[in-house]
């Protein structure tokens, strides 16, 4: 704990809510810190592009992402792909983010932060900003939250380091910039109630009745914090085409999926479907479920993996997505089914045939990266001072990742 003479040092964690993985990734880093060293630091969580301080016009276009994404993929994928050079990123960046600077800035000047962490692509050049205008320098790290593909953005702001997700985009990374040695390859950081380790046949079943589940074989389709990827008739294909699975559809804050999933699983009976927004067990249910359905979002593959479970990928947002789905099937802890009848066909082949589930779960579990946000966090107390020996951060790892 902190003493009297040393002082809890506060961190900037800079993120987007932008989708729900950008703050997911910085609470994960948060409490491996905490768990780590506890109350040495205090990091203060700050969105500059939705914060209660940003203006109107910035707050309303990033709030288009999540129904952008849901009603209109190419036109993202259109902003995406136009904006991934240096003349058009920096005419976005001063002309509609450019708001962001000053948000950044005005909370760098108030809480004096020891070190700068942007958990956004758009924050990453503010907080260099930000840095460079201050008195005092704190160092600048980028934590990447996409897997595969990195957008411009992520890597051009001339940050001290840039923590990727993986050995493979750290090279492709390096290709681009003068200094190679920026990019520390440490993984996607998850909460550590995602990391215990994965439970055998028995012990999903006993969690399964907990949750509410009376069948044996439970799917668990998720779109992330959007609720995305046409859920609801996905799961009706899978009501449709499968005997006895159990489909939970977790919905996130899009209420009106949830809704309309409800009311679709009351006309179904039987209790087979049920609908959930945004909940707070999510561990538990990708710890016990025999598939995991969804868009190849980051953070969605990073927690399925965690947690062991096998992945039937349906969508991916069009641009920084595209690759995830082909480290997944890659790596054959899951595969790709675009279409609700594929999907469907795909589940009824994984339960009828428990050699191949078992493994897309033993692969799923050897992709996962457990300790990334223990590593990150351990990485960012060296970066702001706070040095751990080698000896101790082996002895820290099992705790950060243990309840």
């Amino acid at each position: 704990m902190a003493s009297p003479e040393q002082p809890p040092q506060p961190l900037l964690f800079l993120i987007g809510d932008t989708g729900g993985g950008h703050r997911s990734a910085a609470a994960a880093v948060a409490q491996a810190l905490e768990r780590a060293l506890p109350g040495r630091f205090v990091p203060v969580i700050w969105d500059p592009l939705r914060g209660p301080d940003v203006a109107r016009p910035l707050r309303w276009f990033a709030g288009l992402y999540g129904p952008c994404i849901r009603l209109t993929p190419w036109l993202w994928w259109l902003f995406w792909r136009t904006s991934d050079s240096p003349r058009v990123l920096a005419a976005v960046r001063h002309t509609i983010m450019a708001p962001v600077y000053g948000s950044v800035a005005r909370a760098a000047e108030s809480c004096r932060p020891a070190l700068i962490v942007a958990f956004h692509p758009m924050t990453a050049d503010p907080a260099v900003r930000a840095r460079d205008r201050g008195g005092v320098l704190p160092p600048v790290v980028t934590v990447i939250t996409d897997l595969i593909t990195a957008h411009l953005s992520w890597r051009d702001a001339p940050v001290d380091r840039v923590v990727v997700p993986s050995e493979e985009m750290a090279a492709r990374c390096a290709k681009d910039d003068a200094e190679p040695d920026r990019f520390v390859p440490l993984g996607l950081p998850v909460a550590a109630e995602f990391c215990q380790p994965p439970l055998d046949e028995a012990e999903r079943k006993e969690l399964k009745r907990e949750l509410g589940v009376q069948g044996d074989f439970l799917v668990v389709l998720t779109g992330g914090a959007e609720g995305s990827g046409g859920l609801r008739r996905r799961a009706a294909a899978i009501l449709r085409q499968v005997d006895n699975v159990d489909v939970a559809v977790i919905c996130g804050r899009n209420r009106s999926l949830k809704r309309r999933v409800a009311r679709m699983a009351g006309r179904s009976g039987g209790g087979r479907l049920t609908a959930h927004g945004f909940v707070g067990n999510m561990p538990d249910w990708l710890r016990c479920a025999d598939v995991v359905v969804g868009k190849a979002g980051p953070g969605t593959i990073a927690e399925a993996t965690c947690c062991g479970a096998p992945l039937v990928l349906t969508s991916y947002v069009p641009g920084q997505e595209k690759g995830n789905a082909q480290f997944v099937t890659g790596a054959g802890a899951g595969v790709f089914a675009p279409r609700p009848r594929q999907l469907a066909a795909e589940i009824g082949r994984l339960r009828r045939d428990p050699d191949a589930l078992a493994a897309m779960r033993a692969a799923s579990v050897r992709v996962s990266r457990p300790r990334a946000a223990a590593d990150i966090a351990r990485f960012l107390a060296g970066m702001s001072g706070e040095q751990l020996g080698r000896d101790t951060g082996r002895d820290l790892l099992p705790t950060l990742i243990a309840d």
